[in-house]
């Protein structure tokens, strides 16, 4: 079996602008996955986009999102990215 290499990408950005920037990284192609986090750096959501692709399963994801953006003054989004 072959293990997929990924690496990560952090974006720190405001609660108003979390749904925004999670919308636009859901479109994509290389993303796997994607985690908020708080300001202490404590996983608050972790979004398996193959899952989120889906567009049936994207409405509780962005229902989530938008009660987490309510929440948090700011976060950081962690992106885990397929390798070239």
């Amino acid at each position: 079996m072959t293990e997929e290499k990924t690496f990560t990408e952090e974006i720190k950005v405001s609660g108003g602008q979390l749904v925004e920037t999670v919308k636009r990284l859901l479109h994509e192609a290389n993303i796997r996955r994607i985690i908020i986090k708080n300001e202490k750096g404590e996983s608050l959501l972790e979004i398996p986009v193959t899952i989120a692709s889906v567009g049936a399963l994207l409405l509780p994801v962005a229902a989530a999102l938008g009660a987490l953006a309510a929440l948090v003054a700011n976060c950081t989004i962690v992106v885990v990215k397929k390798a070239d």
